[in-house]
Order: structure tokens, then sequence, then C-alpha cells
């Protein structure tokens, strides 16, 4: 008692103030330096230290000097839930008090506990600003989920089924998601989760070294979003399209003085029409600039005013807005199936489904392909996940989380694999039937000018099947009669058109447009189509989104203050930005970035990701600390992945793509306004320059990093890297961590007593 006395008096000499006094003490404790020299001085036998007023001042001096360091540091301490969790658990075992001193405690205790010390509300509210946490499990998994529901990659894993061996391409891809793709997004979410930081703090603290791999993962996550926010704009244009009838990529647009259909339009589709000068505008090549195009640019302000309303007002309306998309997407989707089956040509489509091609599993390609796409349909490598998951408590089982969104990814994939073919299925079809019906059209008139003899006169009546009567009455003729007809007409194969489908994301904005022109009721069901797509787009966007923010936010800790504010600058730039794609040529560079560059870097991050994981602890004591937290017993297996397999797994599919890419012909579908066509044009060489540059300057911060820490001398493992951290302003010259401010009374009051309880001279 006298002697929390005195060291309150001594306080006020050196202008501490007194009610201080438990939060000084904790810090203390905390920190393992000042104050076990301070309590190793008070318990000496015959010290009179605290007797001697000027080494009480001296000391006491020096205390608060570090004790105020320690204060400037934890306002960016983690959340208050945890903070709460961890001081119950530590009061949960207090230290073993000496029998001659049992007495003196529950009187100090007491005495504390009517003090009811707690820390101010404006630092509260201040660190609840830094990390907020999701609502409840149910909206943080959706937002997982929806992240990783990305229309593209939901195209393209049904492309690669169509093309790289049907039913073994489903099994390699299944295999490599348990092998490769669960422990990967488990690594993502582990880290946010345990390290509470965004994307590039994370890779700082769990190994200095390697901290570079943040940056470069944060530029590839910016980049993806400008070109996607464009893709949103897109939708939104078709979406507003979608309330007229007919739908406007039906027919060809009729001239101004209505004297017939524009010339451009009736030499092509009204779909390729539609696409390529009513919404590109595009040019004939990649080297035509011009400006944005002006009925481009208000979708692209909408969409990004979109992602403000839905992330403005805080991460728990945040999570009640993925809760909305993804529900509904699945809702759409699941209609979509049900009456995409029921359409003609559906049969045919879903044949596809079931080829399995054995001969496919020992295609290099085939297994670099499924695993490119098990990375890019979790959506590694962009820091998302991560940030996603530093929103979550570290006591739920991140393990069991990942594998619940890769198995929910993977059911999306297959519920939205039927959908697909069997609307590809009705598309070839009735492309097949319109095909017949204009060679008969053709025919009867060369027979009527005589061009042709009377018996290639096809039949008239081709109601009900034109495909099957035309193909009957083709197969009945002559081999002579044939050859003649064919050299006029050309052959309508319904197999050849439903292979003609390409790996390009605008293809399939094409057939699925030009599909839903040819079901009844066409207005309704692209209006349901496009807004499927606009929500699946959207929750990627939202992920995408908080990564950039969160990352920003963590290494400028003032802007968090300013949350909106900040978060609406963000905005503006990325529509400023975005700007560029919106050009008459901006879908050729999206073609460019897509196609031959993101998955380059996303393989390099997540490369070094598991590495910084490997050699930090060499992968024990971040997974003996995943067991402890979590209790899941594979724990063991995934760190043997970690360390041996997942690597050279991911270094071959490094090697393939590489090779793949340089044997590639780095070439784009062009549009020509004289022939009104897709023409395939080859990409100029500035145009590759600016690829292999793009990719030197993203990945570049991570040997600047490596040199950094290499010349400066910072130990290559952090010391602090198993706790919760704040990330810090610049690089990082130790990273020991800020003591968490205390939030029980209880966890106060242990500290304040083992220092009341020293002996008192």
């Amino acid at each position: 008692m006298r002697s929390t006395h005195k060291i309150k008096s001594s306080l006020a000499k050196v202008g501490a103030a007194p009610e201080s006094l438990p939060e000084i003490t904790t810090d203390a404790q905390a920190s393992g330096t000042s104050l076990a020299k301070v309590s190793s001085a008070e318990s000496s036998p015959g010290s009179h230290a605290l007797e001697d007023k000027g080494t009480a001042t001296w000391s006491l001096t020096a205390w608060v000097s570090e004790v105020q360091a320690f204060e400037a540091r934890a306002v960016r301490a983690q959340a208050w839930e945890t903070q709460a969790f961890e001081a119950q658990s530590r009061a949960s075992h207090p230290k073993a008090t000496p029998v001659t001193e049992a007495e003196a405690a529950p009187v100090l205790k007491q005495r504390l506990l009517a003090e009811k010390v707690q820390v101010p509300e404006k630092e509260k509210s201040e660190v609840l600003i830094t990390r907020p946490f999701w609502s409840n499990k149910a909206e943080y998994l959706l937002a997982q989920m929806g992240y990783t529901m990305r229309p593209a990659s939901l195209w393209s894993f049904c492309y690669l089924w169509l093309h790289s061996g049907g039913g073994i391409f489903l099994i390699i891809y299944i295999f490599l998601l348990f092998l490769i793709g669960i422990p990967l997004l488990f690594l993502e979410m582990a880290a946010g989760q345990r390290m509470r930081q965004g994307n590039i703090g994370v890779w700082k603290v769990i190994s200095p070294w390697i901290g570079g791999v943040g940056y470069t993962s944060f530029m590839v996550c910016f980049i993806n979003g400008l070109f996607l926010n464009v893709v949103t704009a897109w939708i939104l244009f078709y979406l507003s399209q979608s309330f007229q009838y007919p739908v406007p990529w039906e027919k060809c647009p009729l001239l101004e003085n209505a004297s017939g259909f524009d010339p451009e339009c009736a030499r092509t589709t009204p779909t390729l029409y539609f696409w390529y000068r009513m919404t590109l505008k595009a040019s004939d090549s990649i080297e035509d600039d011009g400006p944005p195009v002006f009925s481009l640019c208000l979708p692209l302000f909408l969409s990004v005013c979109l992602l403000g309303v839905f992330m403005l007002n805080g991460l728990k309306w945040t999570g009640k807005v993925m809760c909305v998309l993804v529900s509904s997407s699945g809702l759409i989707m699941l209609c979509f199936v049900v009456r995409s089956i029921m359409l003609e040509g559906a049969v045919f489509g879903l044949h596809y489904m079931t080829i399995v091609k054995i001969s496919a599993i020992y295609n290099v390609n085939v297994w670099r392909g499924a695993g490119n796409q098990v990375l890019c349909s979790l959506g590694l490598g962009f820091g998302s996940i991560i940030s996603i998951a530093s929103h979550i408590q570290s006591s739920s089982s991140c393990l069991n989380d990942a594998v619940i969104v890769a198995l929910a990814n993977l059911i999306s994939m297959m519920l939205v694999t039927p959908f697909i073919f069997s609307v590809l299925g009705f598309w070839a079809t009735q492309l097949t039937h319109r095909c017949n019906e204009k060679n008969t059209e053709t025919l009867l008139n060369l027979v009527n000018m005589g061009i042709l003899p009377p018996e290639a006169q096809p039949p008239q009546n081709l109601i009900g099947n034109p495909t099957s009567i035309f193909t009957s009455w083709f197969n009945s003729l002559s081999n002579p009669i044939k050859k003649e007809v064919l050299s006029h007409v050309p052959e309508c194969n319904l197999e050849e058109q439903f292979l003609k489908i390409k790996e390009s994301t605008n293809f399939a904005f094409l057939a699925f447009v030009e599909a839903m022109s040819f079901i009844p009721g066409s207005v309704f069901w692209s209006f349901l189509f496009f807004l499927m797509l606009l929500n699946l787009e959207m929750s990627t966007m939202i992920g995408i989104m908080d990564s950039i923010i969160t990352s920003l936010q963590d290494i400028f800790i003032s802007v968090q203050k300013y949350t909106k504010l900040f978060t609406v600058v963000v905005l503006m730039i990325m529509f400023l930005c975005g700007l560029f794609f919106t050009r008459p040529s901006g879908s050729y560079y999206i073609r460019l970035l897509t196609d031959y560059w993101t998955i380059l870097p996303i393989i390099i991050v997540i490369i070094f990701e598991n590495l910084a994981v490997k050699w930090a602890r060499e992968a024990s004591s971040f997974f003996a600390d995943m067991a402890n937290l979590w209790g899941h017993p594979m724990y063991s297996i995934i760190r043997w992945l970690w360390s041996y397999l997942i690597p050279v797994v991911l270094l071959a599919l490094s090697v393939t793509t590489v090779f793949q890419l340089s044997l590639k012909n780095i070439t784009y579908l062009a549009w020509d306004s004289s022939t009104s066509k897709e023409i395939v044009r080859q990409y100029p060489s500035w145009g590759l320059f600016t690829l292999f540059a793009l990719l030197l300057i993203v990945i570049l911060p991570i040997p600047i990093y490596f040199v950094y820490c290499f010349t400066h001398g910072i130990p290559f493992n952090s010391t602090s890297w198993d706790k919760p951290v704040i990330s810090s302003k610049s690089l990082p010259l130790s990273f020991q961590l800020t003591p968490i401010k205390e939030v029980e009374n209880e966890e106060i009051l242990q500290g304040d007593i083992e220092i009341a309880d020293q002996p008192v001279v």
C-alpha cells in the first residue's frame, strides 16, 4: 500500500498523472524491460532505491518516456473484442502470490476496483475504426465466396472443361484444388486472421525480407480492379439497354431516313454490331487511338458510385450487401439452370459435359490450365482474401472456412456449367437453323435464275426443325449435286458451330447475348442475365476494393480517421484511371492483360507467400500456433504440403506457363469496319514491351525490399510475427509489437498488484 502511494507521488513529480498508473504498469510489463529493472531494484534486500528521490525521479522519467512511446503506438492496437478476449485469458492465469504477501493483495485489489479504470472512449473509437469486424460468421463466409465467384473464372472453367479433356479436366481440377488450392487459401486466411493486417503489412511481419510481395500483390490487385470496373460498366450499359423491346442487339438499326438497315450491321450479325460499334465503338486496331467513349463513361462512373454506396457505411453494411448479392446471384443461377435445360439444343450441349478424354491426363497443358484455373478461381495472390479475413475473430476455424469457401466455389462452377453448356447448345442450334434457312433462300434464288439445276432445289417449308429437314434433303442428293450446292453455300454443321466457343470473355458476352435474344421473353431473360452478372462482378469488386483500401490505410495511418473521405478519393482515382480502358482501343488492352499478363505476377506472388511462411520459422511455429488456436488435426499434413510439395508444384506451373506463353502468338480479335468482321491481329512490338515492362515494375518491390532489409541489417525472421500487429508508415527497421491496451479491469489490476506486492523498505 505504501509502495503504491510512493510510486504515485513520484509520478506526480515527474509530470505523470497518478490515474495513469495502471496503464503504465501494464505497458511496462508488456515491454518486459524497464519494469523488470524497477521491480528487481525494489525487491532486492536492503535496497533504498525508492527512498532516494533523485534516483526515483531519474528511473521514473525514463519509465514515463518509454510509456509515452508505447502510448503513441497503442492507439493503433488490435480491435477491442480480441483485446478483451486476451485480457480475460491472461487474467484467468494469475501469478502465484507468495504466502507472506497474500494478505496485502486483496486490500489493494478492493481499493483499485473502486477506481474503475477505463480507456477513454475517444481512443476506443479510434481503435474500432482501425480494424472493424464482420457482424457474424455467415457474412464473412459470404464475402469470401462472393469474391471468388467472378464471371470470368466461371466462363474459363467451362471453356477448359470443353477443350481440355471434358471429365478428365474436372478430375484434375478437383485433385489440384485439394492439393494446392485449399492449403494456399488456408494460408492467406490464417495470415489475415492472425496478423490482423492488410495485404502489405502481413508479409512484413511474417518475414521482413519478403515484405515486398505485399506491394506487388497490391499493384496487381489495383490494375485488375481498374479494368474490372470497366467490365462492370459494360454490364451496366447492356442492362440499361435490355429494357427496350425488342432488345437492340436482336435486330439491326435502321438508317436515319428509315430506308433500310445500317449496311455495316447488314454485313454481320446484330449481336456483333451492337458489341463492337454501339458499346465499345471499337477501333480497327490497338494502334488507333481516341478519346474515352462517352456512352461508357457514365456506366463506369455509376459502377464506382455503386461501390461507394456498398462500402462507405462500414463493414457491417457491406456484409449485408454481400449477403444480398451472393444469395440473389445463386437464386438467379438456379432459375437459369432450370430454364436452360428446357431449351432446344440443350441436350446437345449437355452431351459435351459427359465426354471423357483419357489421353488428356498425359497432356501438360491440361494440368497447367487446371492449376492456373485453381489459382484464379479462388482469387489467390490479390490480397483480398487476406484483407477480408483480417476482419474476423482469430478464434474461428479458418481451415474449415477455407474448405467451405473452396467447395462453395466448386459447387458454383458445377452449377453454372450445365447452364452454360445448355445455353451454348441452344445458341449453336439456333445459328445452325438460321444458316440452313439462309442457304435455302439462296439456293431457291439460284435455281430460279438457272444457275443451279432443278435437282438442287431445297424444300421450301422448313418449319419445325430447319436443320433436320435441310440435312435430310442434302444427304439425299447425288455427290455431283452436293459439290455444286456446296460451291455456292456454306455447310451448316451444328458441332462445328458449337466448338467455335472461344476463351475470351468478350465471346461470353456475344454468345449469351445472342442466345438470350432467341429465347421467348428475351427482354426479361436478358435483364435477369445481366443482373446476375452485375451481382457477381460487384461482389468481386467489393473484395478487391477492400484489399486496396485496407492496405493503404495500414500504410498511411492518419487516413484511418477519415475512412469515408479516403474511400471516395480512392474510388475517384480508380474512375479516372479506368477511363483509359473506355477508349476505342481499350478492350484490346484488357484482352492483353487478362490473356497474357495477370497470371504471371499472381504465380510469383503466391510462390513468395508460400516461401515466406516456409522460411520464416520453417512453418513449424506458425502451424503450431494455428494448431493450438484452432485445434485441427490436419495441420501437420498441410505443413508438409506448404514446405515441400506446393513450392515444387508452383515452380513447375510457372515454368510451363512461361514456356506456353513464349510459344503462343500474342494476338487479339479486332473489328474490321470495312468488312464488318472479326479479324485476328498481332500485338505490335511496343505492346509486348509494355507487357514486359509492366511485369517488371510490378515484381520490382520484391527484390528492392529484400536488398533494403539486407543492407540495413534487418533480421530475416521477425521476432513478433505470431501476434497481432500494426503497420508502419515506412519500411520497418524493427518489428517489435505494440503492447495491447487493456480493456478489462482485472487485467489492469493484476499488473498493479504485482508491483504493489514488492517488499517495501
